[in-house]
């Protein structure tokens, strides 16, 4: 998902002057310390407060006393402006700070005094816990004279006072290398392999001959041995490497290791119990995702949180969202549906994709030889609906569906039947930031045919599976779906703009040939109406290779039809011929796999890892388990679980991308509200959190401080500041939640 970020301070009285770019920093730059009266030695100039904070020398530093009862961090700030930085220049940011009484999180920050306020650097340190003497490395990602050292104090209920001296930030310092710790050479699935199901291991070794392996069990008794492959060099990773191969052992347990070349691996399980849990946990993430309800504690404890965005203060909230000035003149009530990703804006293509994902794991589990529809039913996710008599993943999906319908045009307007494309800030916000407390405008975006079509293809969908346990929503929602589809057809080629990225992502998508097959795909297999199978046979999408390298995605969607038309039951003429393209495609990932030294189904040219590679392994995945589903063949079950490997820890960085699963994994996604990394009062993502994964154009500024040159695999770094490679998203998560699915139906 490509979307430009940028983090918004609400400041008080800067001055809005013009960006100037400075020359780049010569080589071997002496240092430069760019902090004026950083030791408070002259009193406090050119320090500034925000109105309402009292700051003033005193002993020798600033303090400044801080009202209690703001909302948010940046409503009480003391800076400093009129910083030049210089592009690709290493800087050190250090400070001592306190405060009164101790426990306080402050934000500190480098970035732009000026609108957009973009943040280059910051942290958040709890003042008198971790410490009283901070310092922290950054590389500027920008020129300008511009920029500002501020320190966010508000957001606490009480007053309390804050003091801070010694501040520096000193240019031309040598950069601080990254390296991950990567733990152990052997990298293993650290959650857990089936019975019977593959096994294997990646070894990272400078040797090039064989060499021997063990597998133990809980007890460290040696239940298998045998000797590694020698793969030679990864290009995805740069590392020597050997595979090992344990699928002959067949027994179940816990405590399992893996030694090679004298190491050891993570402990992991062989046992399908842990994906009985991941089905359920990464269906289980979008409660927590829900727009305009408050988050009860009794069903997640620790994610309790007031609704956001019900118009509540200081939410301006989404019960009658305008359109952008001079765009229309009506409001909608948007209320409702998944928060997308780590913000609180709320797209309709990305929802589109989603709400398929989600609505096709349980369609899966209905028609698929090892599908268990029961495992996805009512009482199964803990949510507020359970115990209705509908199967829970579907009550979870509607939330979704019924604000994708409400971002349709009404009737009578220019482009009724039209949806919206999203809805989100008016301006970024910063992190950390509770919904409840988003205090930005929100606006509807223009309409576009690719948000139409999403909304066509999931209301088509939905319109099927729900008909068993509501027929007024099914009928309503064809009935929308029919809508969008006249109305798409009316308007073929209103696209997103792809600058239309402030306050949220753009999601723009200038090819819409495939939502049209998809949506029409969708529409057929509910109507069977002549109509749609038309569409679905005279468009050249039908005939095209669609399972490229990198997978289906929101931009790609051909294969949410594709996928659907060779597995829900129908009549289309050339079933044969669509269900050999799925095989086909599946042959070429399972090629992939068998090629790559970390066995996954995921080999972008170049090496180039995309936004949000680990679900799009996962898709690869999905047409993987698909084939075994059409065809019974073992191959393709065991290259759809082998390619969970991956995901769950065996890869060049030794972690696993899924919060709460394996001994090392991610849980630092860039979130404003899943945020412990900011704020100790707050807590990580929920267990099932996917994590987007290795990005090889690290976007994000502190991607970039920290991971240039980066190769593959390594563009990574599990930091809520990385939104480019480390954030979460509800369709990142609709992928895990089917693979999850499949992989416990396997068992």
């Amino acid at each position: 998902m490509k979307r430009r970020r940028t983090a918004l301070l609400t400041l008080t009285g800067l001055l809005a002057t013009a960006l100037t770019a400075m020359p780049a920093a010569p080589a071997g730059a002496d240092e430069v310390e760019q902090i004026r009266n950083g030791t408070f030695d002259d009193g406090t100039d050119p320090w500034w407060a925000s109105e309402g904070v009292t700051a003033g020398a005193s002993e020798g530093r600033l303090c400044a006393d801080v009202p209690g009862g703001t909302a948010n961090r940046w409503d009480a700030i003391v800076g400093h402006n009129d910083i030049t930085l210089v592009e690709g220049e290493t800087y050190r940011f250090s400070f001592s700070a306190t405060g009164s009484p101790a426990g306080h999180v402050v934000r500190a920050i480098v970035g732009l005094q000026v609108d957009p306020y973009d943040t280059y650097h910051e942290v958040s340190p709890q003042l008198s816990v971790s410490g009283d003497t901070y310092a922290y490395t950054f590389t500027a990602p920008v020129s300008t004279e511009q920029a500002q050292v501020g320190f966010q104090i508000g957001g606490s209920p009480d007053p309390w006072r804050f003091c801070v001296d010694d501040v520096s930030l000193l240019g031309g310092v040598a950069p601080e290398p990254y390296e991950p710790d990567t733990g152990p050479r052997v990298r293993v699935n650290q959650v857990g392999y089936l019975p019977a199901g593959p096994k294997n291991a990646t070894l990272v070794t400078d040797a090039t001959e064989k060499l021997a392996w063990q597998l133990k069990d809980g007890r460290g008794r040696v239940v298998r041995a045998g000797w590694t492959v020698p793969r030679g060099v990864d290009a995805s990773s740069g590392q020597n490497v050997h595979s090992v191969d344990f699928g002959s052992y067949r027994g179940r347990g816990t405590g399992f290791t893996l030694t090679a070349d004298g190491e050891t691996s993570h402990p992991f399980d062989i046992d399908a119990k842990a994906y009985e849990r991941l089905r359920l946990d990464s269906a289980k993430y979008y409660y927590t995702q829900r727009s305009g309800v408050e988050i009860r504690e009794d069903l997640r404890p620790g994610y309790g949180r007031p609704a956001g965005h019900v118009d509540v203060a200081p939410n301006q909230g989404d019960g009658a969202v305008p359109c952008r000035p001079g765009e229309c003149d009506y409001t909608l009530d948007v209320t409702g549906g998944w928060y997308d990703a780590g913000d609180h804006g709320k797209y309709v293509v990305n929802g589109g994709i989603s709400t398929w994902e989600v609505l096709s794991t349980y369609e899966r589990a209905k028609h698929a030889r090892t599908g268990e529809a029961h495992k996805l039913g009512d009482r199964t996710l803990n949510i507020p609906e359970s115990g209705n008599r509908v199967p829970d993943i579907l009550d979870e999906a509607r939330w979704e569906l019924e604000f994708l319908l409400k971002m349709q045009v009404p009737d009578g307007e220019p482009l009724a039947g039209m949806a919206h494309h999203k809805i989100h800030d008016e301006q970024w916000t910063g992190l950390p930031l509770l919904p409840s407390d988003d205090p930005q405008k929100r606006e509807l975006h223009p309409p576009t045919t690719a948000a139409t079509l999403n909304l066509a293809a999931t209301a088509a969908q939905a319109a099927r599976l729900y008909r068993p346990y509501d027929k007024k929503f099914a009928d309503r929602a064809l009935t929308a779906a029919r809508k969008a589809w006249a109305a798409a057809l009316a308007h073929p080629d209103r696209l997103a703009d792809p600058d239309d990225g402030i306050g949220g992502g753009a999601y723009p998508d200038d090819t819409v040939s495939d939502e049209f097959y998809w949506a029409a795909a969708e529409l057929y297999l509910t109507t069977g109406e002549r109509r749609f199978k038309d569409h679905v046979l005279k468009s050249p999408v039908h005939t095209q290779d669609i399972f490229g390298p990198i997978g289906f995605d929101w931009a790609r969607t051909a294969a949410a039809g594709r996928l659907d038309l060779a597995t829900v039951p129908n009549r289309l003429p050339g079933l044969d011929k669509v269900r050999r393209s799925v095989v086909a495609g599946a042959d070429r990932y399972l090629a992939t796999l068998k090629e790559h030294p970390y066995g996954m189904p995921y080999a972008p040219e170049g090496n180039v890892y995309d936004w949000g590679s680990s679900h799009q392994i996962l898709n690869n995945a999905v047409v993987l388990a698909t084939a075994f589903d059409l065809t019974g063949a073992a191959k393709y079950r065991d290259g759809a679980l082998q390619s969970m490997d991956y995901i769950l820890g065996r890869n060049a960085l030794n972690m696993s991308y899924v919060t709460g699963y394996g001994e090392v994994h991610a849980k630092n996604q860039h979130s404003r509200w899943y945020a412990r990394q900011l704020d100790p009062d707050l807590p990580n993502p929920p267990a099932g959190t996917l994590s987007g994964g290795p990005n090889s154009s690290i976007q994000d500024p502190f991607a970039q401080s920290k991971l240039q040159g980066c190769v593959g695999q390594f563009c990574f770094i599990d930091d809520i500041q990385s939104w480019s490679t480390n954030e979460h998203t509800i369709n990142w998560n609709a992928a895990l939640t089917r693979m999850a699915a499949f992989v416990a139906g396997q068992g």
